[in-house]
């Protein structure tokens, strides 16, 4: 049903078959384009070395033990442990020092001295620059192998109850949202009618109830889901700080906000809407609805892009947009089936219109998923080998599978809407077949009670005559049993599509494996790195910036930013702002604000310098309400 065009009379053969064609020719498109080369896409950081080596033997006990990423990580005072054969801690359990470098991502802990010979085991916890908490541990000797108690960690970051529990939160958040955007967009698109329909604002509703309850549970899950995996500490407000700190948790407190102006669209669309009969009025509210739940829409489904798997790696300026588009059109798809599936079941009055209405909404929604799911593919995969090879890749198949058997059970929903029976026409029909009933003024004679009475039985001999004519109605019977089976095949599509916003994308799955950081591909150039001391005046107000460009040249390039404090420790700073300027081509200042990952670390992604040159690098850090310096140096790019 979804997927097809407005009826338009009886179907020749040669339509199931051209679909098919489309549809085969679509899916190979998307695994023909996976193989283009491109140059990696970040997503998942991933360990890709360690200092010392898992199981190497060391002679003497080093100082220190340090670890290398992918990418941007944030870490915590536990993040890195490190475990002596009798399970103690050999790390002196300060928090991990940032070494990076030259766009190397690197964190180390200094050990104790006079460690003694054996096994040590290093157990890490972090959360990548897309929001997914990421784990992992290894062993090391010194002087040589021996027993030890400590169990390697087996469970991955954001497993446990608390992971179960924050997985369903995020499958649920994506039904809440697509209910509540496709059933929105169906009442005003395919069935204005709609709007007065209790079951239909009932969906509405609920779609709204679910997406913020779920909204509020994955923030207050956030803090545990990254770190101790303890529902107690669900609770914990320096916690809970620290996650309002974070670009997801920027995006849950954004999202709630705009779940509040969605309120209010309901009230309008299901309150003065529905009741608004002249159809001057309502085109003119429908439009303004339309316009305003739009913008709304889309600001909520851009929360999910700014914290996962789009906001990270290559070409974000691009695949962002992108993801919201595929968001929306898979709320549209999906939410409108819904609505679909729940106005036939609950509803008698909607007719063959309001359904080819959807139909072209859905061959619409088809088309702008399957030409945003290809660009993703693209960067998230990018080999055969990947493909096949990785859980990423293998959900994507299934993915990809899922959707062709929605699109083929649509095919036979829609020989059911040409012949589909118009409700107010039957209802015609079967009132000349019913027996004149009681004159309606004959009850101005009777008692009050006896009149409630008989309008109470006419009332439900009235539902019951439409639910007859509706149920006795072939065609609309097998649209719904076809529809409803769509909407099945639908809710295990869905449940894949949450399954594959957690999983690792299969290019770095295969990266991480051989060894190799990911890394973006711009002109040639080389990383740069600046040191800048800085003094705003003010009490701990001095201080050093340090900044690393990667891979430093033209085109898209990762930016990070460290500011140390006097005492060589990590600084926070209440406002931090960069700009680029090419003053030989009067090119900028091009404005940078990068998000903030952990203390003292602000990293930014995709920025764009357009031409090589002699680039002046200004800095401005505020440490209070008043004390502000903005400093500068030049650095050769490209």
């Amino acid at each position: 049903m979804s997927a097809t065009a407005p009826y338009a009379g009886p179907s020749p053969i040669r339509r199931p078959v051209a679909a098919a064609a489309l549809l085969a020719a679509l899916i190979s498109l998307v695994f023909g384009l996976l193989l283009a080369g491109a140059g990696p896409a970040s997503a998942h950081a991933a360990l890709t070395g360690s200092d010392p080596q898992d199981g190497a033997v060391v002679d003497t006990a080093p100082k220190e033990v340090t670890l290398s990423f992918s990418e941007a990580i944030a870490v915590g005072d536990d993040s890195i442990r490190v475990l002596d054969p009798s399970g103690k801690r050999a790390d002196t359990e300060a928090e991990p020092k940032d070494l990076s470098e030259g766009g190397i991502v690197r964190y180390g802990v200094a050990l104790h001295s006079g460690l003694p010979d054996g096994t040590y085991t290093v157990a890490w916890q972090a959360v990548s620059a897309d929001s997914h908490p990421i784990s992992g541990a290894f062993t090391f000797s010194i002087g040589a192998p021996s027993e030890t108690t400590v169990a390697v960690p087996t469970q991955e970051a954001g497993g446990g109850p608390v992971g179960v529990v924050y997985d369903i939160a995020r499958y649920a958040a994506y039904t809440g949202f697509v209910l509540l955007v496709g059933g929105s967009a169906f009442v005003l698109i395919c069935w204005q009618r709609g709007a007065a329909a209790l079951p239909m604002q009932r969906l509405v509703v609920r779609g709204w109830l679910t997406l913020t309850a779920a909204t509020l549970a994955m923030l207050l899950l956030r803090h545990p889901y990254t770190s101790s995996g303890k529902f107690a500490d669900a609770f914990d407000l320096a916690g809970l700080q620290s996650v309002l700190d974070t670009k997801p948790g920027a995006a849950l407190v954004s999202r709630l906000l705009l779940l509040g102006a969605a309120a209010l669209f309901i009230a309008v669309l299901f309150g003065t809407y529905a009741r608004r009969e002249d159809e001057r009025e309502k085109k003119d509210l429908t439009f303004g609805l339309a316009v305003g739940g739009g913008v709304v829409a889309a600001g909520i489904a851009a929360t999910w892009a700014m914290s996962e798997h789009a906001s990270t790696g290559i070409q974000t300026s691009i695949a962002m947009p992108v993801d919201v588009a595929h968001l929306l059109a898979v709320a549209a798809w999906l939410g409108g089936l819904a609505s679909l599936l729940v106005a036939l079941y609950r509803t008698p009055d909607i007719g063959s219109a309001a359904v080819r209405r959807f139909s072209a909404v859905a061959f619409t929604s088809v088309v702008v998923l399957a030409a945003t799911g290809i660009y993703q593919s693209w960067r998230q995969v990018g080999s055969w080998s990947a493909l096949t090879g990785t859980r990423y890749g293998q959900l994507l198949i299934l993915k990809v599978a899922l959707i062709g058997v929605l699109l083929a059970v649509a095919w036979f929903s829609r020989r059911w809407t040409g012949r589909l029976t118009d409700p107010a026409a039957a209802s015609e029909e079967a009132s000349e077949e019913e027996p004149a009933s009681e004159p309606e003024d004959a009850s101005a004679d009777l008692a009050p009670e006896r009149a409630a009475q008989l309008a109470r039985q006419r009332a439900v001999v009235t539902a019951t005559k439409k639910k007859r004519i509706r149920d006795a109605d072939p065609e609309r019977s097998g649209l719904r049993r076809s529809v409803l089976a769509e909407a099945a095949v639908a809710v295990v599509l869905l449940a894949v599509t949450t399954m594959l916003t957690s999983t690792e994308p299969g290019r770095t799955e295969e990266e991480a494996a051989a060894g190799t950081p990911s890394a973006s591909a711009p002109a040639a150039g080389g990383p740069v790195n600046l040191s800048m001391p800085f003094d705003t005046g003010g009490q701990n107000g001095k201080g050093t910036v340090r900044i690393d460009i990667e891979p430093g040249g033209t085109g898209s390039n990762d930016l990070h930013v460290w500011i140390d404090g006097s005492d060589g420790k990590p600084l926070d700073v209440p406002e931090l702002k960069l700009a680029l300027t090419l003053e030989s081509k009067d090119i900028g200042p091009l404005p940078v604000v990068p998000d903030r990952l952990a203390e003292g670390h602000w990293s930014a992604s995709g920025v764009q310098i357009p031409m090589a040159g002699d680039w002046k690098i200004d800095v401005t850090v505020r440490t209070s309400d008043i004390d502000q310096v903005t400093i500068d140096k030049n650095a050769k790019i490209g």
